[in-house]
This record gives structure tokens, C-alpha cells and sequence, in this order.
């Protein structure tokens, strides 16, 4: 089994969930690394860490910002130069849009979604959740090269003491239509804590708080936690909040370790990009909304009342 993982960076850092993959795939056996755009060797040595024994770097200021086609190319001659059977990517726009148009391109399986992979007498088994996450299911593929995409959050980055990799410089020729989109404009938000896809604590709000400015509340309880803020897409859509933070099925997938969900219903199109959370804490003055189903702890009731003490106590508890 040859193994290749797409190491996606933003900036001069490497994405967590890119990284969970790569030491994921590490215990498999030898894997390989791909970088791809401007300033990228200079990541090669961090890569190593994770457990990859050779990393592949495509380096061209020309691919930044980010776009898929090119990135597409550079993946495909890897691939077919190196004979490599297995591509894996953490879940993200960027990936699941390289992943798509990879699988096209090479004719190849894709499966989606994927939480965990093994070998399994000298095959290669994805585990993916199923029946709105009930069931955990076996996929395969028919034939190689197989890719895989995974859930945001299913591995946990663990470097290794040591590491140290073979690096090969890689070139490619872009396809002509590769290169007809432009990006030409980039804003950033700016924001402090730590970003959804990172955090260990999330604390999420919809409709239930009722008015966008009582967003306040949670952003007050996810700096007492040290978390982030989310937001379902019922909000996002009415301008309560900002699109970088939805969460759910047209949103982002996160899986913190602690998911604090405010005034939300638990739609299905939401809980698919947060069922995955360690332990699930939903207030609702609803008693009969579907969140409740899923929840390790239920509050019902007011969240203008529960949330100020709320936040009051754990500011308390952290100064004790």
C-alpha cells in the first residue's frame, strides 16, 4: 500500500486536520506528503514530524491564493509518477474540491466522510457514519488509486519526537483550464481565540437567542471557556453572524470536546456538522426540540436568564 496525504497550509501553517490524517496514515505504513504552492519547503521539516517519510513539494508562488485545478495537476502526476494507490485528505473546501476533481481526472473511487480507516488483511477498509450517525459502516473501494476524504476532527495531530523525511521537488504542467480562474480579491476576518475547526469548546447559537445582539451572550460564555462562537445557517442567513462560523451540513463539521448549543432546534442539516462533538450540551426553551435527542445534557429554559449566570459561575470556577 502507497500511500500519499494532502497536507493543506494556510499561510506558514499547516492545517491541524491535514495533520491528524498524516499521522493516521503513518501507522499504516511509509506514507508520502504533498505540498503544494508558495513558501511550501520550508513546511517540509513540520510534515516529517507527523510521520511522513517523503514529502513531495511543489513549489510556485503563482498557486497562491489557493485554487483547486492547479493543485488537481500537480496531484495527478504525483500520483502516476509515483505509482501511489491511496490518496487521503482532511475535509475542507479546498480539499473536497481537490479530492473531486482528483477522482475525475483519474477515474478513481472517492468515498467522503470518512472518520477512521485500518488495513485489514492487506486491505484498505474505510469506516464512515451512516442513518444520521447511528451506525458506523464498512466502505472499500473497487479499484485504485482510492481516495478518501475525512470528517473535520476524526484524528488527533500527534507529532513524533523525531522525523525526518526525503524531500522531492516537483513540477508539473497546468492544464489550460486550470489556470481561467482567478482570485481577485482575499478579506480576512479578523478574530481573536481560537477558530471553530481548532477549538475544544464551541459555543453555538440560533434563533432561540432570539435578536443578533444577544449574540453577545454566547461570545461572552465562549471567552469564558476559552472557546469559539458558532452559529447555525438560519442566522447566518439573516445576518446575525457570520457566515465564517456556520456550522453544519452547507457549513463547516467541527468536533470539539465540549459543544454548547444555544436556542438551536437540532435540524438534521445542522447536527450532521456537529454530532461528531465529545459531549454535546444543548438549552432550548423547546422541551420537545430534536437537539435534545443527541444531547449528553439538556437545559430547558430561558436563555436570557440561564446564560449571564452561566457565564458567571464558570468565570468563577476558572478564578477559584
Amino acid at each position: 500500500m502507497s500511500v500519499l496525504v494532502f497536507v493543506e497550509h494556510h499561510g506558514n501553517e499547516l492545517q491541524t486536520g491535514s495533520l491528524g490524517v498524516l499521522a493516521k496514515a503513518a501507522t499504516l505504513g511509509d506514507v508520502s506528503a504533498v505540498l503544494i504552492g508558495g513558501g511550501v519547503k520550508a513546511l517540509a521539516p513540520a510534515a516529517a514530524r507527523y510521520g511522513a517519510a517523503k514529502v513531495h513539494i511543489a513549489e510556485d508562488d503563482s498557486l497562491e491564493p489557493p485554487l483547486p485545478q492547479p493543485r488537481v495537476d500537480v496531484l495527478a502526476k504525483i500520483v502516476e509518477d509515483g505509482g501511489y494507490d491511496t490518496v487521503l485528505f482532511a475535509n475542507s473546501v479546498l480539499a473536497a474540491d481537490i479530492a473531486a476533481g482528483l477522482a475525475a481526472r483519474l477515474d478513481a473511487g472517492l468515498n467522503w466522510d470518512l472518520i477512521d480507516v485500518e488495513s485489514r488483511d492487506g486491505t484498505l477498509v474505510g469506516k464512515r457514519p451512516a442513518l444520521q450517525d447511528s451506525v458506523l459502516i464498512d466502505v472499500g473501494w473497487k479499484a485504485t488509486p482510492r481516495l478518501g476524504l475525512f470528517r473535520a476532527g476524526s484524528f488527533d495531530a500527534t507529532p513524533k519526537e523525531t522525523g525526518q523525511a526525503e524531500i522531492v521537488d516537483v513540477s508539473a504542467d497546468y492544464e489550460e483550464h486550470s489556470r481561467s480562474a482567478k482570485v481577485v480579491d482575499r478579506e480576512q476576518e479578523q478574530s481573536s481565540g481560537p477558530s471553530i475547526e481548532d477549538a475544544d469548546v464551541i459555543v453555538a447559537g440560533g434563533r432561540g437567542l432570539g435578536a443578533p445582539e444577544n449574540f453577545t451572550l454566547a461570545e461572552e460564555l465562549a471567552r469564558a471557556l476559552g472557546g469559539a462562537v458558532g452559529a447555525t445557517r438560519a442566522v447566518v442567513d439573516a445576518g446575525w453572524y457570520p457566515y465564517s462560523a456556520q456550522i453544519g451540513q452547507t457549513g463547516k463539521v467541527v468536533s470539539p470536546k465540549l459543544y454548547v448549543a444555544l436556542g438551536i432546534s437540532g435540524a438534521i442539516q445542522h447536527k450532521v456538522g456537529m454530532q461528531s462533538s465529545e459531549n454535546i450540551v444543548a438549552i432550548n426553551k423547546d422541551a420537545n426540540a430534536p437537539i435534545f435527542e443527541f444531547s449528553d445534557l439538556g437545559v430547558v429554559g430561558d436563555l436570557n436568564k440561564i446564560l449571564p449566570k452561566l457565564t458567571e459561575a464558570v468565570k468563577a470556577k476558572k478564578g477559584s
